[in-house]
């Protein structure tokens, strides 16, 4: 994509149900737009979206003319903003960490404080929780990608951050994204 094409990030949110993806979808593409990068989940009955969508800029009004009816048909909140595609002003290295530990509140908040601090963006982050096998004990996991600009001396960075995690008591690997 160019970087002046205009696109629609769409933050969606409702009761989840059977057909939801392809009703949203379909009204997409009706509007002859199309779906670039998307993020859908169903948390606790609930299904949440995010979703970038592409088209000329007739196209991009109409869909955004469009969308609160469908949203109120569907049953869903929306958010539209219109972007831009960016490409980041230092080059970034693409790392992948993930975490495993005991359930307990505040381990994303102090890992995402841990890599602000260092000016590391955090790209996507997943988490779930889980039973631990033979004893049931709550288990938290964190997936992330980072992106860590190409300045920062990576062994120094994996050392800090898995010294990190042992003070914490948090299993973890830190690794590049092999494409």
């Amino acid at each position: 994509m160019s970087s002046d094409t205009e696109s629609l990030v769409i933050t969606a949110c409702g009761e989840d149900k059977v057909g939801l993806v392809e009703g949203f979808t379909r009204r997409i593409s009706e509007s002859a737009c199309n779906v670039e990068e998307s993020r859908m989940a169903a948390l606790g009955g609930r299904f949440a979206l995010l979703m970038r969508v592409s088209g000329s800029w007739d196209a991009l009004a109409k869909l955004e003319a469009r969308l609160p009816a469908v949203g109120e048909e569907l049953g869903l909140s929306l958010i539209l903003q219109r972007t831009r595609f960016t490409r980041s002003e230092k080059p970034l290295i693409p790392y992948t960490v993930e975490v495993a530990a005991l359930d307990q509140p505040g381990i994303v908040n102090s890992l995402a404080n841990f890599f602000a601090r260092l000016h590391i963006n955090i790209e996507e982050l997943d988490t779930e929780t889980y039973p631990a096998p033979h004893t049931g004990a709550p288990m938290f996991a964190v997936h992330m990608t980072l992106g860590i600009p190409a300045d920062t001396h990576i062994a120094t960075l994996r050392g800090n951050f898995l010294d990190y995690c042992d003070d914490q008591n948090l299993d973890a690997t830190f690794e590049p994204i092999r494409m």
